[in-house]
């Protein structure tokens, strides 16, 4: 890589060398024709410490070459006081709220493909640099996807996923209108189309438009951009060998952070059964329990997943106290299988499944309750607890079953949320709470409400909040807390698109809707486990919506 490259080394790592290099002209010319990256800091917030030089006349902040200057040249440092022209430190001001994502809109139709395709990989490494640089995450629309598809995750596992899209027709104004309509209003939303579309949006900002322009033996070799409007400007492509190369994909690295080896995940959304940064699933083999481990939730954080084949198909299991647990059906019994460290006496909690209210096997009901993510299981002094069949089912060490209230969160026919469960509440719930419709809790965090849009929080320190949810058909799947903030963390029951909701503002996770069902929220940490899209689980922050982890089947 050439030394003009060495700032861009981290963005280009996701390229072979050979793409990198190729593509170092065109790269550093688009980055100067989209302008002046937007500064971190905010006109106004808390001090941040100094974020570059400024012209001005205070003492305290005038740099050392200045005060030098006054030594030696007494009448042009005056000169240059009176007329505030000395250099100083400025003070960066960061504002307390984030600055939202920054999204790509990318045109796969005809008119874009080719060589247009090559300007788009450029912009998207160029505008991956600024959104890192400003603390934010990239993520990609393809227009004419449903609203809210959005790609997310580290370059080496987007742009495989960007180059992939494909779409038969040119986009129209309303396909752009469309998208916008389902981003977080705080997102800074880029377009990358041909000049055709960007002629009938010609009051858009932030849209670069490019097409073929020049010819040579070997192909294509220039392309003329222009970016918001601005005149044209032509630009040199790679070598056709290089260029052709990397249109075919071949110029990409493989993503160090997804494990494609994860075995073949079945068709319910993984759970966090307990407050271990631990993910359960079932496999496309109910009799299969994979356990991915997130290495305590941290950003950098790889995760480790485990297959683990079963004697038989698995109802619910806990990650505790370095044991993983399981309670399996075998025949017409349920019986705990141990992996990890031993447990004394674990073979005497096998019951039969009837008499904890599990259905036959090969029944519907069965069947439906394999569908469901795996059930939590405790571990009360030294007897077992589970909710089936609406009621809560304690099995006592020796077989004795015993049903131990009733499953609040079920009630209504609806899915067994642990967030819901006033059983599993780590805090004493007030007194409000006690009885309330509508209950969530998490992270030490409880709220109720009875109405299900007004709703009351006592977080784990601090002051009560209020927190109003909009209208239209949402439900609260989890609660989580950021610093000691409530968050409340909401699902649309028609397009699943999940948002965060502060009393003081919303944001909407875009590259965590989209799924089929609603995602799983940690009980105690800030996290969200979400299939946007069949077979890729995407673990992020509940607050922000950063990725932690992307999780694939090898179905």
């Amino acid at each position: 890589m050439t030394a003009a490259l060495a700032p861009w080394a981290g963005t280009l790592s996701a390229l072979t060398p050979e793409l990198a290099t190729a593509l170092g002209p065109l790269l550093r010319r688009l980055d100067a024709l989209i302008g002046v990256p937007e500064p971190v800091a905010g006109s106004e917030g808390e001090p941040d410490g100094y974020g570059g030089l400024a012209r001005g006349r205070r003492p305290e902040r005038l740099l050392p070459s200045e005060w030098l200057l006054a030594e030696e040249y007494p009448e042009e440092f005056l000169r240059r006081w009176t007329e505030g022209e000395l250099l100083e430190l400025e003070t960066e001001l960061r504002a307390p709220e984030g600055r939202g994502q920054v999204v790509v809109l990318v045109d796969a139709g005809p008119a874009q493909a080719g060589a247009a395709r090559l300007v788009q990989l450029a912009a998207l490494l160029v505008l991956h640099r600024r959104a890192a640089a400003r603390g934010s995450e990239l993520l990609v629309g393809v227009l004419g996807d449903p609203p809210g598809r959005l790609i997310g995750g580290d370059l080496a596992e987007l742009l495989p996923r960007w180059l992939k899209a494909r779409q038969h027709t040119d986009p129209e104004p309303e396909d752009v209108r469309y998208a916008e309509r389902a981003l977080d209003p705080a997102a800074q939303c880029w377009l990358l189309t041909s000049p055709r579309l960007a002629a009938r949006l010609p009051a858009r900002r932030r849209t670069v438009a490019s097409e073929e322009t020049g010819w040579n033996a070997t192909g294509v070799a220039r392309v003329t951009v222009r970016v918001d409007g601005a005149p044209a400007v032509e630009l040199p492509l790679p070598p056709a060998r290089v260029a052709v190369r990397a249109l075919r994909g071949s110029g990409f690295r493989a993503s160090a952070q997804l494990d494609a080896q994860l075995p073949a995940v079945g068709g319910a959304l993984p759970a966090f059964t307990t407050d271990a940064a631990t993910l359960l699933a079932r496999g496309w083999r109910a009799d299969v329990l994979i356990a991915v481990a997130l290495s305590g939730g941290h950003p950098d954080g790889a995760a480790r997943p485990r297959r683990h084949e079963l004697f038989g198909p698995v109802i619910a299991a806990a990650r505790t106290s370095g044991r993983l647990l399981a309670l399996c059906v075998r025949n017409d019994r349920l019986e705990l299988h141990v992996s990890g460290r031993a447990l004394s006496g674990s073979d005497g909690y096998r019951v039969k499944s009837a008499t904890v209210g599990l259905p036959e096997i090969g029944s519907p009901e069965f069947a439906e309750l394999m569908a469901q993510p795996v059930l939590p299981l405790l571990r009360e002094g030294d007897a077992l607890v589970l909710p089936v069949a609406g009621r809560w089912r304690r099995i006592e060490r020796g077989g004795r079953v015993s049903a131990d209230g009733p499953v609040v969160s079920t009630e209504g026919g609806q899915p067994f949320r642990r967030g819901r469960e006033p059983r599993l509440s780590p805090a004493p719930l007030p007194a409000g709470a006690a009885g309330a419709p509508h209950l969530v809790h998490g992270g030490g965090a409880v709220g109720w409400s009875e109405d299900g849009r007004t709703w009351e929080v006592r977080p784990s320190r601090g002051e009560h909040r209020r927190i109003r949810l909009g209208e239209g058909e949402t439900e609260v799947i989890g609660l989580v807390e950021d610093g000691f903030e409530p968050v409340l963390i909401t699902c649309t029951r028609a397009a699943g698109l999940v948002r965060a909701v502060r009393a003081d503002g919303v944001r909407t996770l875009t590259a965590l809707s989209g799924g089929t069902t609603a995602p799983a929220v940690h009980p105690r940490l800030p996290l969200l486990a979400a299939e946007p899209r069949p077979g890729r689980v995407v673990v992020a922050n509940a607050t922000d919506g950063r990725t932690h982890a992307v999780i694939r089947s090898a179905h």
